[in-house]
């Protein structure tokens, strides 16, 4: 039986974040969970590119591009969307999730899922307060499991 286990050394990848501009005051949190967990992850500042988008809804074009430039090992997706009124929050989320699984899909690069989904601004921020359980440090660590896997299964 072969066995791949998880990789966490990102010291050869090169990785590229785009982040959602919508509701900043969480997305900005994420980035730099992001980025500590790249570093931490022995990734350097230089191997990162940070593309900002619009909204959440627009990741998937992002992520596609990126991903179709074969600069990187992985693309980390970060967004907020927080449930209002109505139900749109709903098909933004549904909407990226699929958009995000179609780009690693179609081109073979990991694209990350780090859109805090919420009821409200309290659960928004404590899903992006300082330390590991950040979901953009979670997702850091996630692109460069995958990121590493990818390379393993590639041999």
């Amino acid at each position: 039986m072969r066995t791949h286990t998880e990789d966490l050394d990102g010291s050869q990848l090169h990785v590229a974040i785009a982040v959602a501009r919508f509701n900043t005051l969480i997305t900005e949190r994420l980035l730099n969970g992001a980025i500590e967990g790249l570093a931490a992850l022995g990734v350097d500042e230089s191997r990162v590119t940070v593309a900002w988008v619009p909204g959440t809804f627009e990741l998937p074009f992002a992520a596609q591009r990126l991903a179709e430039l074969s600069r990187y090992d992985a693309v980390i997706c970060l967004g907020c969307v927080i449930k209002g009124e109505t139900d749109h929050n709903e098909y933004i989320n549904h909407a990226t999730a699929i958009g995000l699984e179609e780009v690693g899909a179609r081109t073979g690069v990991p694209a990350i899922f780090g859109v805090v989904t919420v009821n409200s601004l309290e659960q928004a921020l404590a899903r992006a307060e300082d330390g590991t359980t950040n979901k953009g440090y979670e997702s850091a660590v996630a692109a460069v499991t995958m990121a590493n896997l990818r390379r393993k299964l590639a041999e």
